[in-house]
């Protein structure tokens, strides 16, 4: 009978724990790569399953829409449930226009404000106050404004009332991006406008804002984008009508495009089902050249940046 001498022992003991660190290894090694795999698998599933939805969005939209579109459309009102889609075009314009006149002014000066004048804690107060504008769904700021204006001031179904709505959608949009486009202009321009003796104010009218013209405009573009798409608050302020609209500001319901899709759809007529899908067609392209021109500008602007 032979007798283990210690060193062999040492050896053979050191030796399992060797094999038993390596084999833990390999399988912490073949865990994470599993992981890995299952990680990925599923996210491009969900990928997938985005680009599917998306894919079958717009080919539904595109495929329909052109076939149901027809150029007398843009120049026929809406009768019933037949008829053109002028009159949903124009309001939509209109409302737009009015949102625009009010929002462009008001969010590009409070970005300019929080960017470049306000102290840093009325700047952060002011900025979570914007945030929380934002993410208030439209419905709300709709139903907030219809108990405001439309009931309480007696503006009824309207088109300033529709406008001020989007207005408070839109704001966040401009206002954000136009500080943020603000605070990424070099601070040396800062400082080479006030070495020449310039004031905050011209440095920001006459440096500052040339290179963050294109980021600002990107700003409003994308909010015009998203008022475009709009239902909800225009269902608690601008009302409907199949008429043109008559450009008052109060007292007079205003057609729009987000109307005829969400409404007409619902129809079992073919000729409601080809409003619907004209109108979607015609926002979709609207809003896709936003988007060509959202891109040419953030180009234009970072070429002209560096």
């Amino acid at each position: 009978m032979s007798v283990k001498s210690p060193e062999t022992s040492v050896l053979m003991t050191s030796s399992t724990q060797s094999e038993e660190r390596r084999q833990a290894q390999v399988r912490r090694r073949l865990r994470r790569r599993a992981g890995s795999w299952l990680g990925w698998g599923l996210a491009w599933a969900c990928a997938g399953l985005v680009v599917f939805a998306l894919l079958d969005l717009v080919a539904t939209v595109l495929v329909k829409g052109i076939t149901s579109f027809r150029w007398d459309m843009l120049t026929t009102v809406t009768h019933g449930i037949a008829g053109g889609l002028q009159n949903a075009l124009l309001g939509t314009l209109w409302l737009v226009l009015i949102a625009v006149v009010i929002a462009a002014p008001i969010g590009v000066l409070g970005g300019v404000y929080l960017s470049e004048f306000a102290p840093a804690r009325w700047a952060r107060v002011v900025r979570f106050w914007t945030e929380v504008l934002s993410g208030v769904p439209s419905i709300v700021v709709g139903y907030f404004v219809y108990l405001l204006l439309v009931l309480r001031c007696g503006f009824g179904f309207s088109a300033l009332a529709a406008g001020i709505a989007l207005f408070m959608i839109m704001l966040p949009y401009i206002v954000n991006t136009t500080e943020s486009t603000l605070r990424q202009v070099p601070w040396a321009l800062r400082e080479g406008a006030w070495a020449l003796g310039m004031t905050r104010f011209q440095a920001v009218s006459r440096v500052i804002w040339r290179p963050a013209a294109g980021g600002i405009a990107t700003g409003l573009l994308t909010s015009i984008a998203v008022a475009l798409g709009e239902t909800a608050p225009l269902l608690y302020t601008a009302g409907w009508s199949s008429y043109n609209p008559d450009f008052h500001l109060t007292h007079s319901q205003v057609g729009y495009l987000t109307y005829v899709v969400w409404t007409y759809i619902e129809q079992p007529y073919p000729q409601a089902h080809a409003l619907a899908y004209s109108a979607a067609f015609i926002l979709m392209v609207v809003i896709l050249f936003i988007h060509i021109a959202v891109r040419t500008l953030v180009r234009r602007w970072r070429a002209g940046s560096n």
